[in-house]
């Protein structure tokens, strides 16, 4: 458990730049350049995202059961995750209404994948990583949609063509995570 804390407090303490020290960060960009901002940002959030997987495998072996997720809930989760994958597609596709509504559609996605997971898991490492991610997810979307309302930013109309290729794209990825992926990568198969 300590790898996967240590991971998560880098790896989201990197991501919590913008949240908490968004004066520092423009000064450090201002004082080493874009570029290099995004290469130390890129080198820290890999390290504490390896930490935090490693860490989370380790805490599997070692299972504490804290509640017991009902039936429902698992496979609700299923749902959750589409919506979630959908929002990320979102966030970086052509113009579309999630964006355009949500302002940030990665931070949400990461919000629902987060409460779906601790929705239908209940052991400690679980609730650690997904709640970690919950609490980090909403405060992001919030500074977000506090920075866009201090700076006056306008996000483009989204398009019903923006909105299907964002879904379709969205559900392809969800699907071949879901039932390929999921398995491999993380050890559990979410439909078998």
């Amino acid at each position: 458990m300590p790898l996967l804390i240590a991971g998560l407090v880098i790896f989201l303490g990197a991501h919590s730049v913008r949240i908490f020290a968004e004066g520092w960060r423009t000064r450090m960009v201002a004082r080493i350049g874009l570029k290099r901002w995004k290469a130390v940002f890129a080198l820290v959030s890999i390290v504490g995202f390896v930490l935090l997987v490693i860490g989370f495998g380790q805490a599997r072996h070692t299972p504490e059961l804290l509640y017991v997720a009902q039936p429902v809930w698992k496979h609700s989760n299923a749902l959750f995750t589409l919506v979630a994958f959908v929002l990320f597609f979102a966030a970086h596709g052509p113009a579309n209404h999630f964006r355009a509504w949500l302002h940030h559609p990665m931070a949400a996605g990461t919000a629902v994948w987060a409460f779906g997971h601790l929705l239908s898991t209940g052991f400690v490492h679980d609730v650690v990583l997904f709640g970690a991610f919950l609490v980090w997810a909403v405060a992001d979307f919030i500074a977000g949609r506090v920075r866009d309302r201090a700076g006056g930013t306008v996000y483009a109309a989204g398009t019903l063509r923006g909105d299907a290729g964002t879904v379709v794209i969205g559900v392809i990825a969800w699907a071949l995570f879901a039932f390929l992926l999921h398995g491999w990568l993380i050890g559990v198969k979410p439909f078998a």
